[in-house]
C-alpha cells in the first residue's frame, strides 16, 4: 500500500512539472510563472486528484460491491450505480481540468 502511494505523489508531481514546462511561453524567462503556467497546474492537480480519488473510490466499492454480488446475485444492478457514481468522479475531473485548459491563451 505504501508503494502505491508514493507511485500516486510520483505521478501527481510528474503532471504538475508537465503543466509548467507545456504552459511555458517562448518570450518568458525561465523560472518565472505566468498565469497560463499556473492554469495548467490547476489543470494538472485537477486532473491528478480526481484521477486517485477515482480510482480509491472504485477499489472500495468494487470489493464491497463484488462481495455483495457473490453472497446476493439479484443486488448487482444496485451496486453498479454506487461503482459507476465513483466513476463519475474521474469523469467530472477530466471535463473540469479541459475547461481549465481551454482558458490558456497561446501566443
Amino acid at each position: 500500500m505504501r508503494m502505491l502511494r508514493v507511485l500516486l505523489l510520483a505521478l501527481l508531481v510528474g503532471m504538475m512539472l508537465a503543466g509548467v514546462s507545456l504552459a511555458a511561453e517562448e518570450g518568458e524567462a525561465a523560472g518565472q510563472l505566468t498565469d497560463a503556467s499556473w492554469i495548467a497546474i490547476s489543470a494538472a492537480i485537477t486532473m491528478a486528484g480526481s484521477a486517485i480519488a477515482s480510482g480509491y473510490a472504485i477499489a472500495a466499492t468494487g470489493t464491497a460491491a463484488s462481495a455483495a454480488t457473490a453472497e446476493k446475485p439479484e443486488v448487482f444492478g444496485r451496486v453498479l450505480i454506487f461503482v459507476a457514481l465513483a466513476e463519475a468522479v474521474a469523469i467530472y475531473g477530466l471535463l473540469i481540468a479541459f475547461m481549465l485548459w481551454t482558458k490558456i491563451k497561446v501566443a
